[in-house]
């Protein structure tokens, strides 16, 4: 059987735990350079939404801003 959120038990986690745990599982993977090997595809794709954010810089929301919003909007309420 594959590994997958339920057998982690990642599923049972609070909204919010589950959201830190994908910006620790991003984090990791940006670090170990494994988005560095993008198709031509996805370079041009990556090239084409920067250079709209630049063109567009106040469309753009910071992650922090992201996930702070993703956090108190499933938080779980007591």
């Amino acid at each position: 059987m594959g590994t997958s959120a339920k057998s982690l038990g990642i599923s049972e986690l609070p909204a919010a735990d589950q959201l830190a745990l994908i910006s620790e599982i991003w984090d990791g993977l940006a670090s170990d350079h494994i988005l560095s090997e993008l198709t031509a595809e996805q370079s041009a794709e990556l090239a084409r939404r920067v250079a709209e954010d630049d063109e567009f810089p106040d469309e753009v929301v910071d992650a922090e801003i992201v996930f702070a919003n993703l956090r108190s909007r499933f938080a779980v309420k007591s």
